[in-house]
Protein backbone atom coordinates (compact mmCIF):
# COMPACT_ATOMS: atom_id res chain seq x y z
CA UNK A 1 0.00 0.00 0.00
CA UNK A 2 1.47 3.49 -0.93
CA UNK A 3 1.66 6.28 1.86
CA UNK A 4 1.99 9.62 0.40
CA UNK A 5 3.14 12.65 2.16
CA UNK A 6 2.94 15.84 1.14
CA UNK A 7 5.84 18.79 1.97
CA UNK A 8 3.71 21.83 2.06
CA UNK A 9 5.19 25.06 0.54
CA UNK A 10 4.07 28.88 -0.90
CA UNK A 11 4.95 28.38 -4.22
CA UNK A 12 7.04 24.45 -4.11
CA UNK A 13 4.96 22.17 -2.54
CA UNK A 14 5.27 18.61 -3.60
CA UNK A 15 4.56 15.02 -2.50
CA UNK A 16 6.85 12.22 -0.83
CA UNK A 17 5.52 8.79 -2.51
CA UNK A 18 6.31 5.69 -0.42
CA UNK A 19 5.52 2.54 -2.51
CA UNK A 20 6.70 -0.81 -3.00
CA UNK A 21 8.03 -1.18 -6.44
CA UNK A 22 7.28 1.94 -7.27
CA UNK A 23 10.45 2.43 -9.64
CA UNK A 24 8.25 0.07 -11.73
CA UNK A 25 5.97 3.07 -11.91
CA UNK A 26 8.34 6.12 -12.52
CA UNK A 27 8.12 6.88 -15.66
CA UNK A 28 4.11 7.55 -15.41
CA UNK A 29 4.46 9.08 -11.90
CA UNK A 30 6.56 11.83 -13.77
CA UNK A 31 4.70 11.93 -16.85
CA UNK A 32 1.61 13.23 -14.86
CA UNK A 33 3.66 16.26 -13.39
CA UNK A 34 3.83 17.69 -17.37
CA UNK A 35 7.49 18.19 -17.64
CA UNK A 36 9.42 18.28 -20.96
CA UNK A 37 10.21 15.03 -22.52
CA UNK A 38 14.25 15.53 -22.08
CA UNK A 39 15.09 13.53 -19.00
CA UNK A 40 19.12 13.53 -17.77
CA UNK A 41 19.54 10.66 -14.82
CA UNK A 42 21.90 11.14 -12.59
CA UNK A 43 23.23 7.96 -10.67
CA UNK A 44 27.02 6.27 -9.38
CA UNK A 45 27.88 2.97 -11.28
CA UNK A 46 27.11 0.55 -8.69
CA UNK A 47 23.43 1.79 -8.21
CA UNK A 48 23.12 2.09 -11.89
CA UNK A 49 24.20 -1.04 -12.58
CA UNK A 50 21.27 -2.44 -10.13
CA UNK A 51 18.62 -0.28 -11.08
CA UNK A 52 19.69 1.93 -13.77
CA UNK A 53 18.01 0.00 -16.78
CA UNK A 54 14.67 -0.20 -14.45
CA UNK A 55 14.57 3.48 -14.08
CA UNK A 56 15.44 4.23 -18.22
CA UNK A 57 12.71 1.10 -19.65
CA UNK A 58 10.06 2.71 -17.16
CA UNK A 59 10.55 6.13 -18.13
CA UNK A 60 10.88 5.57 -21.93
CA UNK A 61 7.65 3.44 -21.67
CA UNK A 62 6.36 7.06 -20.55
CA UNK A 63 7.06 8.61 -23.83
CA UNK A 64 10.27 10.42 -22.06
CA UNK A 65 13.86 10.43 -24.14
CA UNK A 66 16.67 9.91 -21.33
CA UNK A 67 19.92 9.90 -20.90
CA UNK A 68 22.33 8.86 -17.79
CA UNK A 69 25.80 10.46 -16.03
CA UNK A 70 27.38 8.86 -13.68
CA UNK A 71 29.71 10.33 -11.42
CA UNK A 72 31.94 8.05 -8.86
CA UNK A 73 30.53 7.25 -5.51
CA UNK A 74 31.69 8.79 -2.33
CA UNK A 75 31.59 12.14 0.10
CA UNK A 76 35.12 12.83 -1.88
CA UNK A 77 33.77 13.26 -5.38
CA UNK A 78 31.01 16.08 -4.15
CA UNK A 79 33.10 19.03 -5.10
CA UNK A 80 32.93 21.77 -7.94
CA UNK A 81 34.68 19.50 -10.29
CA UNK A 82 32.43 16.81 -10.57
CA UNK A 83 29.26 18.74 -10.52
CA UNK A 84 30.96 20.58 -13.75
CA UNK A 85 30.89 17.02 -15.42
CA UNK A 86 27.03 17.16 -14.59
CA UNK A 87 27.13 20.76 -16.75
CA UNK A 88 28.95 18.94 -19.60
CA UNK A 89 26.24 16.46 -20.01
CA UNK A 90 23.59 18.86 -19.53
CA UNK A 91 24.93 20.78 -22.65
CA UNK A 92 25.85 17.53 -24.32
CA UNK A 93 22.17 16.73 -24.42
CA UNK A 94 20.66 19.94 -24.74
CA UNK A 95 18.79 20.01 -21.86
CA UNK A 96 16.13 22.96 -22.43
CA UNK A 97 14.29 24.77 -19.00
CA UNK A 98 11.68 22.10 -19.36
CA UNK A 99 13.80 19.50 -18.80
CA UNK A 100 14.90 17.22 -15.83
CA UNK A 101 17.80 16.05 -13.90
CA UNK A 102 16.76 13.18 -11.73
CA UNK A 103 18.77 11.83 -8.91
CA UNK A 104 18.53 7.63 -8.76
CA UNK A 105 20.84 7.15 -6.18
CA UNK A 106 21.97 8.17 -2.33
CA UNK A 107 22.66 11.82 -0.91
CA UNK A 108 25.34 13.02 -2.29
CA UNK A 109 24.03 11.90 -5.85
CA UNK A 110 20.62 13.71 -4.65
CA UNK A 111 22.70 16.64 -2.98
CA UNK A 112 24.88 16.95 -6.31
CA UNK A 113 21.86 16.65 -8.88
CA UNK A 114 19.63 18.77 -6.68
CA UNK A 115 22.14 21.66 -7.03
CA UNK A 116 22.86 21.09 -10.28
CA UNK A 117 19.46 21.53 -11.37
CA UNK A 118 19.06 24.78 -9.19
CA UNK A 119 21.79 26.45 -11.59
CA UNK A 120 21.58 24.46 -14.89
CA UNK A 121 19.83 27.39 -17.10
CA UNK A 122 19.21 29.35 -13.92
CA UNK A 123 16.97 26.31 -12.58
CA UNK A 124 14.95 23.26 -14.39
CA UNK A 125 13.05 20.36 -13.08
CA UNK A 126 14.29 17.73 -10.38
CA UNK A 127 13.38 14.73 -9.50
CA UNK A 128 14.61 12.65 -6.35
CA UNK A 129 14.18 8.90 -5.80
CA UNK A 130 16.51 8.12 -3.17
CA UNK A 131 18.09 4.34 -2.90
CA UNK A 132 19.82 4.49 0.54
CA UNK A 133 17.71 4.72 3.83
CA UNK A 134 19.83 8.22 4.55
CA UNK A 135 18.63 9.95 1.30
CA UNK A 136 15.16 8.27 2.01
CA UNK A 137 14.56 9.58 5.30
CA UNK A 138 16.57 12.92 5.20
CA UNK A 139 18.86 14.39 2.19
CA UNK A 140 15.96 13.55 -0.39
CA UNK A 141 13.10 15.89 1.62
CA UNK A 142 13.50 19.52 1.86
CA UNK A 143 15.28 20.90 -0.89
CA UNK A 144 18.68 21.29 0.12
CA UNK A 145 21.54 20.45 -2.64
CA UNK A 146 24.75 21.33 -2.70
CA UNK A 147 28.80 20.19 -3.20
CA UNK A 148 31.65 20.28 -0.22
CA UNK A 149 34.12 22.84 -0.50
CA UNK A 150 37.34 21.92 0.83
CA UNK A 151 37.37 23.60 4.48
CA UNK A 152 33.70 22.50 5.16
CA UNK A 153 30.75 20.50 3.83
CA UNK A 154 28.05 21.55 2.23
CA UNK A 155 29.46 25.37 1.93
CA UNK A 156 28.41 25.95 -1.47
CA UNK A 157 24.40 24.80 -2.41
CA UNK A 158 21.49 26.15 -3.12
CA UNK A 159 17.55 25.65 -1.28
CA UNK A 160 15.71 24.13 -4.49
CA UNK A 161 13.29 21.56 -3.98
CA UNK A 162 12.37 18.60 -6.30
CA UNK A 163 8.95 18.18 -7.83
CA UNK A 164 8.83 14.89 -6.89
CA UNK A 165 10.07 12.54 -4.08
CA UNK A 166 9.55 8.41 -4.60
CA UNK A 167 11.14 6.11 -2.19
CA UNK A 168 10.85 2.54 -3.35
CA UNK A 169 11.55 0.43 -0.11
CA UNK A 170 12.25 -2.53 -2.16
CA UNK A 171 15.66 -0.81 -3.26
CA UNK A 172 17.33 -1.32 0.46
CA UNK A 173 17.93 -5.03 -0.11
CA UNK A 174 20.99 -4.40 -2.34
CA UNK A 175 22.17 -1.58 0.24
CA UNK A 176 25.27 -2.47 2.14
CA UNK A 177 24.83 -2.90 6.06
CA UNK A 178 27.14 -0.27 6.83
CA UNK A 179 25.00 2.34 5.27
CA UNK A 180 21.57 1.01 6.07
CA UNK A 181 23.01 1.44 9.62
CA UNK A 182 24.03 5.31 8.80
CA UNK A 183 20.33 5.60 8.28
CA UNK A 184 19.60 4.28 10.97
CA UNK A 185 21.42 7.21 12.69
CA UNK A 186 18.74 10.05 10.97
CA UNK A 187 15.77 8.42 11.93
CA UNK A 188 17.46 7.86 15.76
CA UNK A 189 17.55 11.97 15.26
CA UNK A 190 14.19 12.18 14.63
CA UNK A 191 12.76 10.49 17.44
CA UNK A 192 14.95 12.97 19.53
CA UNK A 193 13.84 16.39 17.95
CA UNK A 194 10.63 15.52 16.95
CA UNK A 195 9.14 12.55 17.22
CA UNK A 196 9.02 10.80 20.76
CA UNK A 197 6.58 7.79 19.69
CA UNK A 198 9.52 7.04 16.74
CA UNK A 199 12.02 6.80 19.59
CA UNK A 200 10.06 4.19 21.79
CA UNK A 201 9.01 2.24 18.80
CA UNK A 202 13.21 1.85 17.74
CA UNK A 203 13.42 1.39 21.28
CA UNK A 204 11.25 -1.38 21.47
CA UNK A 205 12.19 -3.00 18.66
CA UNK A 206 14.01 -6.52 19.48
CA UNK A 207 16.87 -5.72 16.51
CA UNK A 208 17.60 -2.56 14.67
CA UNK A 209 21.17 -2.69 13.13
CA UNK A 210 20.46 -4.85 9.51
CA UNK A 211 17.20 -4.78 7.56
CA UNK A 212 17.09 -8.43 7.55
CA UNK A 213 15.49 -8.07 11.21
CA UNK A 214 13.02 -5.44 10.10
CA UNK A 215 9.40 -6.43 9.04
CA UNK A 216 7.63 -4.29 6.32
CA UNK A 217 5.35 -2.92 9.41
CA UNK A 218 8.54 -1.10 11.06
CA UNK A 219 10.37 -0.10 7.96
CA UNK A 220 7.42 1.23 6.54
CA UNK A 221 6.65 2.95 9.58
CA UNK A 222 10.34 4.61 9.63
CA UNK A 223 10.15 5.92 6.56
CA UNK A 224 6.39 7.51 7.36
CA UNK A 225 7.21 8.69 10.14
CA UNK A 226 11.21 10.66 9.38
CA UNK A 227 9.19 11.71 6.37
CA UNK A 228 6.40 13.46 8.01
CA UNK A 229 8.95 14.59 10.38
CA UNK A 230 10.64 16.30 8.04
CA UNK A 231 7.62 17.60 5.73
CA UNK A 232 6.50 19.03 9.20
CA UNK A 233 9.59 20.95 10.10
CA UNK A 234 10.73 22.02 6.33
CA UNK A 235 7.24 23.80 5.62
CA UNK A 236 6.81 25.61 8.76
CA UNK A 237 10.44 27.09 7.72
CA UNK A 238 11.50 26.37 3.79
CA UNK A 239 15.02 27.71 3.95
CA UNK A 240 16.16 27.70 7.70
CA UNK A 241 14.90 30.91 8.87
CA UNK A 242 14.68 29.52 12.66
CA UNK A 243 13.21 26.19 13.35
CA UNK A 244 14.68 24.15 10.36
CA UNK A 245 18.03 24.64 12.27
CA UNK A 246 16.87 21.57 14.31
CA UNK A 247 17.23 19.27 11.88
CA UNK A 248 21.07 19.82 11.97
CA UNK A 249 21.37 17.79 15.25
CA UNK A 250 24.11 16.18 15.30
CA UNK A 251 25.24 17.59 12.65
CA UNK A 252 27.53 20.52 13.98
CA UNK A 253 30.04 18.14 15.51
CA UNK A 254 29.56 15.32 13.21
CA UNK A 255 30.71 17.65 10.02
CA UNK A 256 33.62 18.67 11.37
CA UNK A 257 33.93 14.90 12.58
CA UNK A 258 33.93 13.77 8.93
CA UNK A 259 36.08 16.76 7.57
CA UNK A 260 39.11 16.34 9.55
CA UNK A 261 39.26 12.28 8.72
CA UNK A 262 39.12 13.96 4.86
CA UNK A 263 35.57 12.41 4.37
CA UNK A 264 37.28 8.43 4.10
CA UNK A 265 37.05 7.29 7.44
CA UNK A 266 33.68 7.59 8.77
CA UNK A 267 30.12 7.33 6.37
CA UNK A 268 27.82 10.69 7.15
CA UNK A 269 25.92 9.22 9.68
CA UNK A 270 28.44 7.21 12.03
CA UNK A 271 29.59 10.94 12.23
CA UNK A 272 26.13 12.33 13.27
CA UNK A 273 25.75 9.07 15.29
CA UNK A 274 28.88 10.41 17.20
CA UNK A 275 27.85 13.80 17.00
CA UNK A 276 24.39 13.35 18.57
CA UNK A 277 26.48 11.84 21.21
CA UNK A 278 28.78 15.00 21.56
CA UNK A 279 25.46 17.34 21.54
CA UNK A 280 24.09 14.85 24.22
CA UNK A 281 26.86 15.14 26.52
CA UNK A 282 27.10 19.05 26.13
CA UNK A 283 23.27 19.43 27.34
CA UNK A 284 23.97 17.12 30.15
CA UNK A 285 26.88 19.33 31.28
CA UNK A 286 24.53 22.79 30.52
CA UNK A 287 21.64 21.22 32.93
CA UNK A 288 18.97 20.89 29.77
CA UNK A 289 18.67 17.22 29.57
CA UNK A 290 18.82 14.40 32.21
CA UNK A 291 21.58 11.57 32.21
CA UNK A 292 19.01 9.25 32.07
CA UNK A 293 17.28 10.45 28.94
CA UNK A 294 20.86 10.68 27.33
CA UNK A 295 21.94 7.42 28.28
CA UNK A 296 18.43 6.22 26.55
CA UNK A 297 19.84 7.80 23.57
CA UNK A 298 23.33 6.40 23.78
CA UNK A 299 21.96 2.74 24.28
CA UNK A 300 19.30 3.39 21.06
CA UNK A 301 22.48 4.21 18.78
CA UNK A 302 24.68 1.10 20.44
CA UNK A 303 21.64 -0.99 19.40
CA UNK A 304 22.54 -0.05 15.74
CA UNK A 305 25.59 -0.81 15.72
CA UNK A 306 26.82 2.73 15.39
CA UNK A 307 30.22 4.50 17.08
CA UNK A 308 29.17 6.92 19.96
CA UNK A 309 32.76 7.42 21.14
CA UNK A 310 34.46 10.48 19.04
CA UNK A 311 37.92 9.15 17.95
CA UNK A 312 40.64 10.62 20.25
CA UNK A 313 43.26 11.29 17.60
CA UNK A 314 41.57 14.21 16.23
CA UNK A 315 42.90 17.52 16.84
CA UNK A 316 40.80 19.05 19.30
CA UNK A 317 41.98 22.76 18.50
CA UNK A 318 41.60 22.33 14.84
CA UNK A 319 38.39 20.76 15.22
CA UNK A 320 36.73 24.28 17.36
CA UNK A 321 38.16 26.00 15.07
CA UNK A 322 36.70 24.34 12.12
CA UNK A 323 32.94 24.87 13.85
CA UNK A 324 33.40 28.60 13.18
CA UNK A 325 32.91 27.50 9.62
CA UNK A 326 29.40 25.70 10.46
CA UNK A 327 26.51 27.11 8.42
CA UNK A 328 24.94 27.84 11.68
CA UNK A 329 26.96 30.52 13.08
CA UNK A 330 25.29 33.58 13.40
CA UNK A 331 27.56 36.73 14.01
CA UNK A 332 30.40 34.79 15.22
CA UNK A 333 28.47 32.65 17.38
CA UNK A 334 28.63 28.96 16.56
CA UNK A 335 24.84 27.61 17.14
CA UNK A 336 24.19 24.21 19.26
CA UNK A 337 21.05 22.18 19.02
CA UNK A 338 20.35 20.45 22.03
CA UNK A 339 18.07 18.09 23.37
CA UNK A 340 16.10 18.90 26.22
CA UNK A 341 13.85 16.42 26.41
CA UNK A 342 13.13 13.10 23.87
CA UNK A 343 11.25 14.43 21.47
CA UNK A 344 11.93 18.50 21.99
CA UNK A 345 15.14 20.51 21.27
CA UNK A 346 16.77 23.84 21.38
CA UNK A 347 18.81 26.17 19.46
CA UNK A 348 21.58 27.65 21.83
CA UNK A 349 24.71 29.76 20.95
CA UNK A 350 25.90 29.80 24.42
CA UNK A 351 28.11 26.73 24.33
CA UNK A 352 31.60 27.23 25.48
CA UNK A 353 34.68 26.43 23.63
CA UNK A 354 35.92 24.64 26.86
CA UNK A 355 32.77 22.72 26.72
CA UNK A 356 33.00 21.62 23.18
CA UNK A 357 36.74 20.46 23.65
CA UNK A 358 35.67 18.54 26.73
CA UNK A 359 33.17 16.43 24.79
CA UNK A 360 35.73 16.18 21.63
CA UNK A 361 38.11 14.53 24.35
CA UNK A 362 35.14 12.57 25.77
CA UNK A 363 35.16 13.51 28.91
Amino acid sequence: MESIITVSLPNNTYNIHIASNGLLTLGERIKELKVGKKILLVSNPEIFDYYGDIAIKSLEKAGFTVNYHLIPAGENYKTLEYLAKIYDSALEYSLERKSTLLALGGGVVGDMTGFAAATWLRGINFIQVPTSLLAMVDASVGGKTGVNHPQGKNLIGAFYQPKLVLIDPTVLKTLPEREFKAGMAEVIKYGVIWDKTLFERLENANNIDSLNNFDDGLLKDILVRSCQAKAEVVSQDEKEGGLRAILNYGHTIGHVIESLTNYDTFVHGEAVAMGMVGAGNIAVKMGLWSESEAKRQDSLIEKTGLPTVIPSNLDVETAIAHLQTDKKVEEGKVRFILPNSIGSVIITDRVTSDLVRQVMNNN
